[in-house]
């Protein structure tokens, strides 16, 4: 995942006291002129070197993080900001050499007290710029460990989203049809945990979510933050499995359920959507309303339908993998 190695940024303090300490250690190992000069040169390549690292450890939202993780880090940080704030940093990075290129010819042809002098004045312009980003290391730093612990969700694998109101299924959908049981993770937008899975077909991977929090509600009553991460699943999602309990015993009725379904149809008009009727062991399928229009039911908790709605699934991606070039 490409935010999860992002390194701490240091604070403008750290960075200043580490800068002039290894400062201080370098001047001792010299004498004279030259200590003034392995002073100065040491300090500015610290804090140039330094923050010049912390801008290219991150990716480039425009070219190097794909749609989806654009659109979910922009859920979370304010993008245009840490941009803003890394582009900061790295106007402080050039700073710090050019005092340094200036200073340096000072120190040459001087005396020693004099190179003292100008090399204290460097000093304090060098403190001074970084002081000036002090802002904007903390908040990349905020950013940094916001996302971070994003939960490992490959854009590139076919994945398929698991849509519905709560207690309809969706969850033990996903871990019956999954190798692994209950792997769940948190996003800062949500108190609840994401469901992820993986499953396997012609040696194909593919990745199923649960997204509680996010797709179990009709769009007006999500947050702006919400919405955002919606709009990044549709950058996610090959296929939408919408569940539906006819039964009503998940506490809502059919009428919002499929108000919910024809909304999320809605939104991701791109990508093929599936509505699935689950607990077929507590309903006539010949008893289902018009309305419905479900494409399949299904039992999770008697195993009825729930291999044939997978392969359905899979069947409506049609992912075909590239293959390497047979000359």
């Amino acid at each position: 995942m490409i935010f999860e190695d992002l390194p701490t940024t240091p604070t403008s303090e750290e960075l200043i006291d580490k800068a002039f300490s290894r400062a201080a250690r370098a001047g001792k190992a010299k004498g004279g002129l030259e200590a003034q000069q392995s002073m100065l040169q040491t300090a500015a390549n610290i804090i140039s070197d330094n923050l010049e690292n912390v801008v290219t450890a991150w990716p480039d939202f425009e070219y190097d993080a794909h749609p989806f993780y654009y659109e979910l880090a922009d859920a979370i940080v304010d993008v245009d900001e840490l941009r803003q704030s890394l582009s900061e940093v790295m106007w402080a990075s050039r700073k710090a050499r050019e005092i340094h290129e200036e200073y340096q010819p000072r120190l040459r042809k001087t005396d020693v007290d004099t190179a003292r002098k100008h090399r204290k004045q460097a000093f304090a312009r060098l403190a001074d710029i970084v002081e000036q980003i002090d802002d904007d290391l903390l908040y990349i730093n905020e950013s940094r460990n916001d996302l971070r612990d994003l939960p490992e969700i490959n854009p590139d694998e076919p994945t398929i989203v698991v849509a519905g109101y709560p207690n309809v299924g969706k969850s033990s959908f996903v871990n019956d049809v999954t190798s692994a049981r209950g792997e769940t993770a948190s996003y800062p937008f949500t108190t609840k945990g994401i469901g992820l899975g993986h499953f396997e077909r012609d040696h194909i991977r593919y990745q199923i979510v649960d997204t509680p929090g996010l797709l179990d509600r009709p769009p007006q009553d999500r947050n702006a933050i919400e919405s955002q991460a919606v709009s990044a699943i549709e950058h996610l999602a090959d296929c939408m499995l919408v569940m539906v309990d006819p039964t009503g015993e998940c506490g809502y009725p059919i009428d919002s359920q499929l108000e919910l379904r024809d909304s999320i149809a809605a939104q991701f008009e791109d990508v093929p959507v599936l509505t699935v009727a689950n607990k077929a062991d507590r309903f006539e399928a010949d008893d289902l309303d018009d309305a419905v229009a479900a494409d399949y039911t299904m039992s999770v908790t008697t195993d009825s339908n729930v291999e044939t709605v997978l392969e359905a699934a899979v069947e409506a991606i049609g992912y075909e993998p590239e293959l390497p070039f047979d000359g």
